[in-house]
């Protein structure tokens, strides 16, 4: 594998408010899309899952970039 594996995780779910930060309105069903080896992967599962709950305003993915959260110092060679 030549290309560096950089971890990325999708999630999403109804959010309490569309104003401040980002609380969910029910852990218990927050929607875990998947992990995903870099950006670009993760950014066609997030929107995809965007696309297919737009009728819902409350309703949120993000993409989470686990792989700073596992090695904070890695430099992974863009920003984002």
């Amino acid at each position: 594998m030549s290309d560096k594996q950089l971890l990325h995780l999708v999630i999403g779910g109804e959010l309490r408010s569309l104003e401040g930060p980002a609380e969910f309105r029910d852990l218990s069903k927050v929607d875990l899309v998947g992990a995903y080896p870099n950006y670009e992967a993760a950014l066609n599962a997030w929107r995809n899952k965007a696309q297919s709950t737009v009728d819902n305003a409350h309703m949120r993915y993000f993409i989470i970039h686990a792989h700073k959260l596992l090695a904070p110092d890695a430099d992974e060679g863009h920003a984002h």
